[in-house]
């Protein structure tokens, strides 16, 4: 018998609002490289190498990040099958039943093995071991559920009983949430109950019919979602009004806790889904003082703290228990054990509209970045760069002139029509109303100054003409532009 294909289908949504001010709606945790040198979702990707019968991946992601995805997926070298595009947040069970409808496209029906993009998983050679002894019972029909071993009596994880307590596989007895920690503790020593880890294996055939037994509506809004999807590019964009039909529920709950084919598969390879601040001091590798350190940062007499630079230094000098998280516009200062804390601080940003909520100050295109710097009555200075080759939209602003300040590379900039080169230490002037076009031409990054006058200068203050990313032009002020 040919084994079947394993087709990794990797959920990129979460906003990851505990690991604030690093981790934010405009690039959230999964984009950062937390535990080593690639991003989290890097590593879900490159931890999969060597499977057997290992597929192209498919991707499902927040439409926001569609570029960040792409980048990040060449630059290991990984091409997915698809990158399908969600118009709005609808939990895990939409997505897998659009994930489960895109792979029988074709008349194949594989495994499907889910992940999150957020998870760290240190054995990696352990976890593909694991996921080998689940292929035989996903081809049997089986919806295997991977339950991770406790290690302590944790009350922010959700558990999954199983039948059996002495066997790596077993038939789920059933779902618990979140219990409180004398439950917990009474879990742990059981010896039947695992974590929650929200990663599974299955047909992707008898996946989708349990979600027409159990959750009709979701498979109905999934469907005409995928059959009204449009091609952007390298994407597939769902049609939104379909899929917002689509109860926002999670896969747990739609389906694997009703369902009778459900198996709950040990799994023991340092897993983390790096929930808070704490989580990721207790995964990093630490000094002798028990202190994680990243960035430009200088620790004297410091012990068990998390200090992590983005930009500034940071000095520690005899603190404990910490987490000191510096990033460009924002500082955290908090005791580990109140790390859980950070959401609520988050909902008070968004409460007061703050922008330190949602978005940092280098903001990523898929031609580059731009960073804020400085701002004031009717100016703001940027920073922006260019990728090689790349080129933003022909555009024109109706409330801001622009002075651009070439200072690295050469940067090719067309003025109403006409072109014209300007090399490093040269600059140029964009009066408002003028039709403009900023392109790299070289082979190294452009980077230049952007100094900005005028009455309004939002980001939504663009009118664009040509696109090489295929954008669409949004012309209500409040909305979110794309440069």
């Amino acid at each position: 018998m040919t084994a079947s294909r394993v087709c990794p289908v990797v959920l990129c949504g979460g906003n990851g609002t505990r690991l604030w001010p690093l981790s934010r709606a405009t690039y959230p945790k999964q984009y950062w490289a937390l535990a080593g040198a690639g991003t989290l979702l890097q590593d879900t990707l490159q931890r999969l190498e060597g499977l057997p019968g290992l597929a192209r991946p498919l991707l499902i992601c927040n439409e926001d990040h569609r570029f960040v995805v792409a980048e990040q997926c060449r630059q290991i070298g990984i091409q997915p099958a698809s990158i399908l595009l969600e118009p709005v947040g609808r939990n895990t069970a939409p997505a897998v039943a659009i994930a489960c409808l895109q792979a029988l496209r074709d008349g194949s029906d594989p495994l499907l093995l889910v992940l999150a993009a957020d998870h760290v998983i240190k054995q990696p050679g352990a976890f593909r071991q694991t996921v080998c002894l689940g292929v035989e019972a996903a081809e049997q029909g089986r919806l295997v559920a991977f339950g991770i071993v406790p290690t302590a009596a944790e009350t922010g994880y959700g558990y999954i009983a199983s039948e059996h307590r002495d066997t790596a596989l077993s038939p789920i007895s059933r779902f618990v949430e979140k219990p409180d920690r004398v439950t917990a503790e009474q879990f742990l020593a059981d010896g039947h109950f695992t974590w929650n880890s929200g990663m599974f294996l299955f047909r992707a055939s008898v996946m989708l019919a349990e979600l027409e037994r159990f959750a009709p509506d979701i498979v109905q809004g999934a469907r005409a979602a995928l059959a009204l999807t449009s091609r952007d590019l390298d994407f597939q964009r769902l049609d939104c009004e379909a899929f917002s039909t689509c109860p926002a529920l999670a896969i747990d709950v739609a389906v694997m806790e009703k369902t009778c084919l459900g198996s709950v598969l040990r799994l023991d390879a340092g897993w983390s889904d790096v929930g808070s601040w704490n989580a990721l001091w207790e995964t990093a590798e630490k000094n002798c003082d028990g202190n994680v350190v990243q960035g430009r940062v200088i620790q004297q007499g410091c012990r068990n703290a998390y200090l992590r630079s983005e930009y500034r230094l940071v000095v520690g000098i005899g603190i404990e228990d910490l987490v000191v998280v510096e990033t460009d516009d924002a500082v955290l200062v908090a005791r580990r054990d109140h790390c859980q804390d950070v959401k609520t601080i988050v909902r008070r940003l968004e409460a007061e509209k703050a922008s330190e909520a949602k978005a940092h100050r280098r903001i990523y295109r898929p031609w580059g970045h731009y960073n804020s710097v400085t701002n004031g009555n009717r100016w703001q200075v940027k920073t922006i760069e260019v990728k090689p080759g790349a080129s933003l939209s022909l555009q024109m602003h109706h409330h801001r002139a622009e002075h651009w300040v070439v200072v690295h590379g050469t940067a090719r900039v067309e003025r109403d029509g006409v072109v014209e080169t300007v090399h490093e230490n040269e600059s140029t002037y964009i009066p408002f109303g003028c039709k403009h076009r900023l392109s790299n031409p070289g082979k190294i990054p452009v980077q230049l100054i952007e100094i900005q006058s005028g009455s309004y200068l939002g980001e939504d203050d663009i009118v664009r003409f040509e696109d090489n990313f295929g954008r669409a032009q949004w012309p209500l002020q409040g909305q979110q532009q794309e440069n």
